[in-house]
């Protein structure tokens, strides 16, 4: 009776972790009483410890709402896209993280941006950073039905606290200026205090004649572009390419 209750107040107190390590000693009585109090008590915390952290990873992964799930472990190297071992090396210290830099990454359709992105993007969750994927497209949808339904500042407020912001596919469509003005926003939200990842077909060169305003552009790609680490990738499609695996 002891025992049920002091579980269901460890589970009440939102206690899961201990509580399931305290049932599983209990539950092998022979394997555990050789071993300290103590050691017992540690080994109920550590439990607590890795649940409550794959609990705060799955949410960050679920609010995420990645394309696909998928890691920088699987990243495929073969393929002649320009993509080396020693950049992904890099951004996988963190370092881009901490310091709150952006990271852009172009190259023609096919090549795999969109896999990279969210293979960073999970990345970043399993470093505890709370992650936005969205495609332009439906980002700027998003925010020209929320200038429309007054729920405009919460939206922003919302991509502002993202540890990081992922823009997939960006340039592939014209921006009005309320959409210019609204990148805007986004950046200057972010600057200096969060990382933004964009990925694009176009060639950074070409970005400050796609915005198609150098006032806003100026200041759009000054926040942008501003200690930003770059991949330019390059190749033919890889589904192209496997697309023609899958009829050998």
């Amino acid at each position: 009776m002891l025992q049920k209750q002091t579980l269901a107040q460890l589970r009440t107190l939102k206690l899961s972790g201990m509580a399931d390590a305290l049932e599983l000693q209990w539950s092998q009585p022979q394997t555990y009483d050789d071993i300290s109090f103590d050691e017992r008590i540690a080994l109920m915390v550590n439990q607590e410890m890795t649940s409550r952290d794959s609990k705060r990873l799955k949410r960050l992964l679920n609010a995420a709402h990645f394309k696909m799930l998928v890691t920088l472990v699987d990243v495929d190297y073969t393929h002649p896209r320009g993509l080396m071992k020693t950049q992904v090396a890099a951004l996988q210290t963190g370092d881009w993280l901490v310091k709150n830099r952006n990271l852009l990454i172009t190259g023609p359709t096919g090549c795999g941006k969109t896999y990279l992105a969210c293979a960073i993007g999970n990345f970043a969750c399993h470093q505890g950073r709370s992650v936005l994927y969205y495609r332009a497209t439906r980002l700027f949808e998003m925010l020209t039905i929320a200038h429309a339904d007054g729920s405009y500042l919460k939206r922003v407020k919302q991509l502002e606290k993202a540890d990081v912001l992922i823009i997939d596919d960006w340039g592939l469509e014209k921006l009005t200026l309320s959409q210019r003005n609204d990148l805007l926003e986004i950046m200057e939200d972010r600057h200096g205090s969060k990382s933004t990842l964009i990925t694009s077909q176009l060639p950074i060169a070409k970005w400050h004649a796609y915005l198609a305003d150098a006032t806003l552009a100026d200041a759009i790609l000054d926040r942008l572009l501003h200690n930003a680490h770059k991949l330019e990738l390059k190749g033919e499609s890889m589904r192209k390419k496997q697309a023609i695996l899958d009829l050998l």
